[in-house]
């Protein structure tokens, strides 16, 4: 797929300077451009890349101003990286544009979906589906009974979504994603086995939420487990049952939230982070990779350490832990010194 200058000029609104014929159907590093490619200069530190690079194309600010001779065409924007962010958006819809149902599929007689639909070879659609406009379903992907997908969204290749559950419109959930498997209920019996607690919950997921590969979210056990509208989830996340997580939220790979925690809006919470059940996490609170939450947290706060607490006083405190093998043979010195005077 070839893009001329002029037509991306075109998309992002820029000012050509340069051939308006050239063409580009790859995307490059400023410092890795090649002939045929797309690439864009946003940070003043590769300034000296574009006098260089052999990309056909450049995206500059329009206060870029060249001191030295140029070989590749230059689009000039207001802001270079949001104009390339939203290029890649835009071919990335056009890559994704497919429509139409492969075969061999199943769809189930009492299911249903609207125009414009991509279904892909060996999915498998349950009973009493509904399947919105413009939604992508790739190959090998399981929808169970009674599942809403609404418009525009994206389920990728081997995704599973259980019965029961509803996804809101312009969602992307990702190879390997498990929405809506049982939640880890069990009980414990006088002989020391435990018994299943059935899951008779399902998952909702609002509008605008992005879920990462082999990220699993379950089902509630009674009601409800909820992904609020505009959610990032990254990669390998695990959200158990009756979780609730708050519009906007960010939230990076191998974090694990456990039954019923509740976690408020604009959060953010990085890698490998570990939550308690049955807790309460408040609005705009971020907690640093490798954190360990075991109490409910108030809004605003910003955390660290395991268990975790406020981020200043944890920073503070390790000057103090990576030098207490010194301290305490400074102390031990003291000591003598003390019991040798008496």
């Amino acid at each position: 797929m070839k893009f001329t200058a002029t037509q991306i000029a075109g998309i992002l609104e820029g000012d050509i300077v340069g051939n308006p014929d050239v063409e580009v159907s790859k995307l490059s590093k400023i410092e890795e451009g090649t002939e045929g490619s797309l690439t864009f200069l946003a940070n003043p530190k590769y300034k000296p890349y574009i006098y260089s690079t052999r990309a056909s194309i450049t995206i500059v600010n329009k206060t870029f101003e060249a001191e030295q001779v140029l070989t590749t065409t230059l689009i000039k924007v207001e802001d270079a990286y949001k104009s390339f962010s939203k290029l890649l958006e835009y071919y990335n819809q056009v890559k994704l544009n497919k429509s139409g149902i492969e075969q061999p599929s199943f769809i189930a007689e009492s299911s249903n979906y609207g125009e414009n639909v991509y279904i892909g070879a060996f999915t498998y659609i349950g009973e009493h589906v509904k399947i919105g406009d413009n939604v992508k379903i790739f190959p090998n992907t399981y929808i169970g009974d009674n599942v809403t997908i609404d418009e525009n969204t994206i389920v990728f290749s081997g995704a599973k979504i259980y019965s029961d559950c509803i996804i809101g419109n312009n969602c992307v959930i990702n190879s390997g994603a498990i929405i809506g498997a049982d939640g880890f209920g069990f009980a414990p019996s006088e002989n020391g086995e435990y018994s299943k607690v059935p899951q008779t919950g399902n998952v909702i997921i609002e509008d605008f939420v992005d879920i990462g590969a082999a990220t699993t979210i379950d089902r509630a056990t009674l009601g409800s487990t909820i992904i609020r509208k505009g959610v990032k989830l990254d990669n390998q996340i695990q959200i158990a049952h009756n979780v609730e997580i708050g519009k906007n939220t960010v939230i990076a790979a191998q974090t694990g939230i456990a039954g019923s925690t509740k976690i408020g809006e604009n959060c953010q919470i990085g890698g490998q982070v570990g939550i308690v059940g049955h807790i309460t996490i408040g609005n705009n609170v971020k907690i640093q990779a490798q954190s360990g939450i075991g109490r409910n947290i108030k809004d605003n706060e910003t955390l660290q350490g395991s268990p975790a607490f406020g981020y200043g006083d944890f920073n503070k405190s390790y000057v103090y832990f990576k030098n207490l093998p010194k301290l305490a043979k400074d102390i031990t010195e003291i000591e003598k010194k003390i019991n040798g005077n008496n």
